[in-house]
């Protein structure tokens, strides 16, 4: 028997597509996102991804897959960890969810940061998607990452821009 957030979350995936994704994230919205990635990495010594999903596949919702278990994976598939100085950190929206997870390497997680740093970040960026705001609330939460590296800097120098900061479209 599938209980009703199951039935719930399966339906909002299944109604959410790439072309949800476009609308809330067209091109001049990557590619301002893109450049503030660009401009914030010359502030400290982390590497930011930023990757948007519009949906999991039905049968990941149907085994449970959280948003989170979801980060992880994008962390590892696209080697967010692979960086000189494990100072990458992930920022991962899932549309269908209205979800935003941060991950970051041991160069500069949660050893280091709080969680609860992490925690503002996501909420910062959330409350902004509730109203609509994906453009403004993806500058916000990256701005508001690049302030956490900052006040947190990686024990090592920085290595020179290692990932591309591109946006991942999932």
């Amino acid at each position: 028997m599938v209980d009703m957030t199951t039935l719930a979350r399966w339906l909002r995936h299944g109604s959410t597509g790439s072309w949800h994704r476009k609308r809330q994230f067209p091109t001049g919205t990557l590619t301002r996102i893109e450049a503030a990635i660009h401009a914030c990495e010359s502030l400290h010594p982390g590497e930011i991804r930023f990757a948007v999903e519009a949906a999991l596949p039905l049968s990941a919702i149907w085994h449970g897959l959280s948003p989170r278990d979801r980060a992880l994976e994008v962390f590892a598939q696209h080697r967010v960890w692979d960086t000189e100085h494990n100072n990458g950190v992930l920022i991962y929206v899932l549309l269908a969810d209205r979800d935003v997870e941060i991950v970051a390497d041991r160069g500069v997680g949660n050893a280091r940061v709080p969680a609860a740093e992490w925690q503002s970040c996501c909420q910062l960026m959330e409350e902004a998607f509730r109203a609509g705001r994906f453009e403004q609330g993806s500058l916000a939460g990256i701005a508001a990452v690049a302030a956490v590296l900052t006040k947190y800097p990686p024990a090592q120098a920085d290595a020179g821009n290692e990932m591309p900061d591109q946006p991942l479209l999932l």
